[in-house]
């Protein structure tokens, strides 16, 4: 045996065409023992290769003394050794699943129906029912929502302060509350309508609520869809104003808006039941109080399937997110059981317009970027709040601007899987007429 350096060794190698290495650099003093007529080639490369996975060994156990992980290295030709680390990431990925499929809920939303027709001892011609989910919104293929958002439109019994954008389409009619109603039906296609006694408020006309009462009946007969009626919000007026109104439409399932801790809740909520209406629950934003407020509803005899709740919308500008995570917080305890709150959800859309940008003409601050033509931000404001709320859990969208109405209701109920979508020319909103 003798012993060849490494350096000569690689003049071998190319000397014998075995291996051509440039621009390697050979330090060090590594000798391999070769046996004798190292002029045999197969003799030489054996013992060159015995040499080599000798000195690899070494190599592999040093570093492994170093911390190295030298196993992860040891793959077959051709595949790239992930990291340790990366093995491990890899692995769990390669394991998880991925569904859409919604979370199955126990309980369902109680089902509401607002109208009655003559063979349920009203006059309506159509009626609306609201609620009945069991997951939610918009999950179709897997939980269809039973019922579509409905859409009611707001008139009022005296003309009123309107953003131009609105004023515009009611002109006409705001002398006549009958000729208001009508408008928003035939025109404008709204599934109820909301009529606000808004003149029996003390601080404006103090109107009797007999003469309100009158108003109802105008309303009553001028359209045969469902109604809703609303008071001025005045909390000592509204009791006699909603109890009067309630006698006057008895029979025709009407939602009597409303009862709510700051005024004699039960007077009103007697009123809807000794008249065969539904009474709308409204709170301020806190799911304890909506709790507290249904559970003295049930303690005063109202039935479930005559209550609709109302936490409050917070509007597009007014704190829409908090809206969203009041209503979306109710909906899933109710389908998790919380039967205190599985209930139908109404939102007061019209709320958009309290928002400055919806309907001023301009900023009010000189270094404030333009914000654009307001005929088209109120509607928008409107229309964002609608569609935001109704992914939330709403259930009931009162609203104003006709041209809004019609675009969340047709959306939602696309979304629902009521009306099949279809393409959309990119240049419609240039001639949408608002």
């Amino acid at each position: 045996m003798s012993t060849i350096k490494f350096e000569d060794l690689v003049k071998i190698l190319e000397k014998y065409e075995i291996a051509e290495l440039e621009n390697v650099v050979i330090e060090g003093d590594v000798e391999i023992e070769v046996p004798q007529g190292g002029g045999d080639t197969t003799a030489l490369q054996i013992a060159i290769g015995q040499g080599a996975a000798q000195l690899g060994l070494s190599l592999m156990q040093f570093a492994q003394m170093l911390g190295y992980p030298v196993g992860a290295i040891m793959q077959p030709p051709g595949v790239t050794p992930p990291a340790p680390a990366e093995a491990k990431v890899l692995d769990k990925l390669i394991e998880a699943k991925f569904s859409v499929e919604p979370e199955t809920y126990p309980t369902a939303i109680e089902e509401v129906t607002l109208g009655a027709t003559r063979a349920d001892g009203g006059t309506r011609e159509t009626t609306v029912t609201l609620g009945g989910e069991r997951a939610l919104p918009f999950f179709n293929y897997a939980a269809k929502m039973p019922n579509p958002i409905a859409i009611a439109i707001d008139c009022f019994d005296m003309p009123i302060g309107l953003a131009k954008a609105v004023k515009v389409h009611y002109e006409d009619v705001m002398e006549s509350p009958g000729e208001w109603a009508k408008k928003n039906v035939e025109k404008f296609g709204a599934d109820m309508v909301t009529i606000h006694l808004i003149s029996t408020d003390p601080l404006i006309k103090d109107t009797p609520a007999k003469e309100a009462a009158k108003v109802v009946e105008e309303v009553l007969q001028a359209v045969k869809v469902p109604i809703i009626i609303g008071g001025s919000g005045n909390p000592d007026k509204d009791p006699e104003v909603l109890e009067a109104a309630a006698e006057v439409a008895e029979g025709e399932r009407c939602l009597i808006a409303s009862a709510n801790l700051n005024m004699d809740w039960e007077r009103i909520a007697k009123a809807a039941m000794d008249h065969g209406h539904v009474i709308l629950s409204w709170t301020q934003l806190d799911i304890n109080n909506q709790k507290t407020l249904n559970r003295y509803l049930f303690k005063a005899g109202v039935k479930r399937e005559d209550i609709v709740i109302d936490p409050t919308t917070a509007a597009l500008g007014y704190g829409i997110d908090y809206a969203f995570t009041n209503i979306e917080r109710m909906r899933i305890m109710a389908l998790k059981g919380d039967t205190d709150l599985n209930f139908p959800i109404s939102c007061g859309i019209t709320n958009a317009w309290g928002a400055r940008e919806a309907w001023m003409k301009e900023s009010p601050l000189k270094e404030d970027s333009d914000w654009g033509p307001r005929e088209y931000r109120g509607p928008l404001f409107e229309i964002v709040t609608g569609l935001t709320l109704g992914i939330a859990g709403g259930d009931l969208f009162m609203m104003m601007h006709p041209g809004a109405a019609a675009t969340v209701k047709e959306i939602t109920k696309t979304l629902a899987g009521a009306v099949e979508s279809k393409p959309v020319p990119v240049d419609d909103w240039v001639t949408l007429e608002v």
